[in-house]
């Protein structure tokens, strides 16, 4: 027969497989933010960068159902509760997607533009199609257009242009 604490050590094992036990950690800490956070304090205005930043972020993590870490993201950056507009920020980042990258969150298609250049993502055989998750399988036929780059001129070899410098 089994012990109270042979019990409890397969219990937690199989709820930290089952990535249960993460869930409970980051509604925790959501919730810990949430109560210590002071509302009463107003939140610096966002650069317009930084907001479009903070939404591809947002985009990535409701995607793959984060959604602790996005209310925690959305209260602490002090975004709205509703999100920009997909076409929105595309247009403001200047992208042409095809219907491939729009299935997933903008900065998986900036990622396999910057992985694979203007083709497309390689297949990997091995592989099997069904054991992947949908965000494997959109990522690797995420295609976007070329965007124009600036190279930093010489005095500033660190700036990354159209980026706000500290």
């Amino acid at each position: 027969m089994a012990t109270v604490s042979d019990l409890k050590a397969v219990l937690t094992d199989t709820l930290e497989k089952r990535g249960v036990i993460g869930q409970v950690k980051a509604h925790i800490r959501a919730e810990v933010f949430a109560a210590l956070d002071d509302q009463s304090e107003a939140r610096p205005v966002l650069s317009h960068e930084n907001l479009l930043i903070n939404e591809m972020i947002r985009e990535y993590l409701d995607f793959n159902r984060y959604k602790y870490t996005s209310s925690v993201l959305t209260a602490e950056t002090g975004l709205s509760d509703i999100p920009l507009d997909r076409n929105f920020l595309a247009r403001e980042l200047n992208l042409v997607e095809d219907a491939n990258a729009q299935s997933v969150p903008i900065l998986y298609g900036i990622l396999s533009h910057f992985l694979y250049g203007h083709r497309y993502a390689p297949c990997h055989p091995e592989l099997d199609q069904s054991s992947e998750n949908p965000t494997q399988r959109n990522f690797k036929a995420t295609h976007l257009a070329p965007v124009k780059m600036n190279k930093p001129n010489s005095e500033d070899s660190n700036a990354v242009h159209g980026l706000p410098q500290r």
